[in-house]
């Protein structure tokens, strides 16, 4: 099931009736209510989440054991029901250049410092590494100052952030500053954390597109992504996103934001 949940949050066509058989029963029953699904070809749907917060849920269950005997023909028995997550980040706590962990339980917490007021969640491992420059970037982007005495920087991982547990983390955070990939599989990261933090999710993304537009060279994958991409885009206000996809007929990766 984790592959077909992966594949829904890049935009990725799915066997959309070989995907219903895998849900367990109290998500297959309300599926209408939590997706939409567009036949694009034979035996393949664009899949759209209605429900986040459900699908957040179900990401949970689908990497979490069903039993202990599920558990142990993975490997341990021990991890039913102690499912963990770990997250790197910088903080302003820090005397050296390698992040710290926080660890992250079903019922439990550990972080060896005190949260800032906002968090920089960053997608790709090089950008969060040159977190000083992403936090420059953010700034130029809100209009303010964002340092990392009141920011801390987290390694996204791709959907990882997306966890329920995680979600649940970062609701402890005045401001949730997002910044991903400028793609189809970046924005339905960034719904699926603004269905759980609300208000305090900004996506982090220049003020004016024209100066950027160069940089846009990811072609996507299907036709199917591409129109997803502008889709998301519009449906959260970022009408000025959706022109440069549709300008460009490409992506921005997140690795441009470095580049000279």
């Amino acid at each position: 099931m984790s592959d077909y949940l992966d594949k829904i949050l890049r935009g990725q066509a799915i066997n959309y009736e070989a995907f219903l058989k895998k849900l367990p029963d109290s998500f297959r029953r309300r599926h209408r209510e939590l997706f939409a699904a567009e036949k694009v070809k034979t035996n393949r749907w664009l899949v759209t989440i209605l429900d986040e917060g459900a699908f957040a849920e179900l990401q949970d269950v689908a990497h979490a054991p069903v039993s202990r005997v599920d558990a142990a023909k993975k490997g341990n028995s021990h991890r039913h029901g102690t499912e963990v997550s770990f997250l790197l980040v910088y903080h302003q706590g820090l005397t050296h250049s390698r992040p710290d962990v926080v660890v992250i339980g079903a019922e439990s917490l550990d972080m060896g410092f005190r949260r800032a007021r906002s968090v920089l969640v960053v997608e790709n491992e090089r950008n969060f590494y040159q977190y000083s420059q992403m936090l420059d970037f953010a700034s130029e982007t809100l209009g303010r100052p964002l340092e990392l005495t009141e920011a801390d920087v987290v390694l996204g991982g791709g959907n990882r952030i997306t966890r329920g547990a995680i979600l649940d983390w970062l609701q402890g955070y005045e401001e949730v500053f997002c910044a991903f990939d400028y793609d189809a599989g970046g924005l339905q990261m960034f719904s699926t954390i603004a269905a759980s933090v609300g208000d305090k999710a900004t996506f982090v993304q220049p003020r004016e597109w024209q100066p950027w537009l160069r940089r846009f060279r990811k072609l996507p994958d299907t036709t199917e992504r591409f129109t997803r991409a502008i889709s998301l885009a519009e449906g959260h206000g970022f009408l000025a996103l959706a022109e440069a996809f549709r300008a460009t007929g490409k992506f921005m990766e997140q690795e441009m934001i470095l580049d000279e």
